[in-house]
């Protein structure tokens, strides 16, 4: 390729030199790895286990920070990130109209910053849906980390196809349209079992999710890293000596 520049004139030299050099930064760019948050918790919680933050949580809060255990991932994959919120109740077929039963969840994802974590409670509502493809489309269009639903999810497939991370407590077809209506967004909320407020840091992986408070964050986090380290340790251990007891008896840790 050089050698074929090197045929042509001073200025279409130039000119293909730019041209490949270009071509070939566009490359380099998209080979490189996603850039850390600008927020050093939230980069820290990315590098933590779900179970160690749960486990964190227990022994500096002296409070449950994990959800109930059938909060899965009905689309997979990791998420940390600060929480917004938004609460469904049911609602009387005249007040569950298109536009209300959406209201307050739909301004949740239109105000939703990059990386930011949708929690979405819908009171006594394991058999309605909180979130389909086209709410999942706009939360993977504002690049938010994920959602959360206290509730259900539906359209699970299109929402895989998008690749947006939903964690909810059953898979379901219904609507809300006719049932339930949403009554605020950013105010504090109980899903499955945790009080989540807005801003409060969420971290969700194949173990579950974990709520922890804002304002203990940087605590947590600490212990949690504490716990994983310790816990690497005991790994060469155990295989040492072909035992659990020697490495609980040396690190107090189980």
């Amino acid at each position: 390729m050089w050698k074929m520049i090197a045929c042509c004139s001073f200025r279409t030299r130039l000119f293909l030199a730019a041209g490949l050099t270009a071509v070939l930064g566009l490359g380099f760019q998209a080979a490189r790895k996603p850039a850390e948050p600008a927020d050093p918790v939230i980069a820290g919680f990315r590098k933590t286990t779900v179970a160690s933050v749960a486990d964190a949580m227990d022994q500096v809060v002296g409070k449950r920070g994990f959800m109930s255990h059938d909060m899965r991932p009905r689309v997979e994959g990791k998420v940390v990130g600060r929480a917004l919120t938004a609460l469904m109740r049911e609602a009387t077929a005249d007040k569950a109209t298109p536009p209300l039963s959406a209201k307050h969840s739909v301004a949740m994802i239109d105000a939703a910053k990059p990386g930011e974590v949708g929690v979405l409670v819908i009171e006594n509502g394991l058999d309605v849906a909180g979130l389909g493809g086209l709410m999942g489309t706009a939360a993977k269009a504002r690049q938010m980390a994920g959602i959360v639903i206290d509730g259900g999810v539906r359209d699970v497939p299109e929402v895989r196809a998008l690749g947006l991370p939903v964690y909810a407590r059953s898979v379901v077809p219904s609507s809300s349209v006719g049932r339930y209506a949403t009554v605020a967004n950013g105010i504090p909320v109980t899903c499955a079992g945790v009080e989540v407020k807005p801003g409060d840091v969420i971290v969700a992986g194949e173990d579950g999710v974990v709520a922890v408070p804002s304002e203990r964050a940087a605590e947590v986090l600490k212990r949690a890293q504490e716990i994983d380290e310790r816990e690497s340790k005991m790994v060469p251990l155990i295989r040492q000596f072909r035992t659990l007891t020697k490495a609980i008896e040396t690190f107090n840790r189980i």
